[in-house]
């Protein structure tokens, strides 16, 4: 099979960013500095042209996108097995505040997130699951070229583990955390994923 590039970014930063709340499936506006981070991703993808670029329906992701389209001159493709993971209890909410008012099952959450997620909130196996299918149906069809795809920070985080065979309950602890419009660069093909970059600012 012929492999596939996938440039995994995360989206620009939110107006939740700075107090470290958890986003999910709310549908938050970028800041200024998340539009600045997207102008950025944009001039790299001009630098660095892909054939393609997808995208996590949620207007966050499909913002950070939109700079790298108008330079590529590309429609952004919108795939709802990249939105990110429903956190139950903590849309809109901190780590801290869910813990000082249900501290056993944030001290849970924080030694297994996987076996432990909060209260209400998608499991994140199937999170995982249903992004993995999404990137290998995007690889599938665009065999041997490079696609671009912007999403969110913990369903890559949960798919980089999956695609790359670490303890999904380690997902917290050997990635903890994307940086806005940050690229990792996979290779995939078929069955078998190489990671080639991880975390790479769009800036340099």
């Amino acid at each position: 099979m012929t492999p596939t590039t996938l440039l995994l970014a995360r989206h620009g930063q939110t107006v939740w960013h700075a107090e470290n709340r958890y986003a999910g499936v709310s549908d938050v506006a970028l800041t200024d500095t998340g539009r600045d981070q997207a102008e950025a991703l944009g001039r790299w993808a001009a630098g660095h042209p892909v054939d393609a670029v997808w995208t996590s329906p949620l207007s966050r992701a499909v913002a950070t996108a939109e700079p790298a389209c108008r330079a590529l001159g590309l429609t952004p493709r919108r795939e709802p097995g990249l939105r990110e993971c429903d956190f139950g209890v903590l849309e809109g909410r901190t780590l801290a505040e869910f813990a000082a008012e249900d501290p056993a099952a944030a001290e849970a959450f924080r030694a297994d997130p996987v076996a432990h997620p909060f209260p209400g909130a998608e499991d994140p196996r199937a999170a995982a699951a249903r992004g993995t299918a999404a990137l290998r149906r995007i690889a599938a069809a665009h065999p041997g070229e490079r696609v671009l795809v912007v999403a969110h920070n913990t369903l890559l985080r949960l798919v980089l583990c999956s695609l790359l065979s670490i303890p999904m309950a380690e997902y917290r602890r050997v990635l903890p955390g994307l940086h806005n419009a940050a690229l990792t660069e996979l290779r995939i093909e078929g069955e078998r994923t190489a990671l080639l970059s991880l975390n790479v600012p769009s800036c340099c």
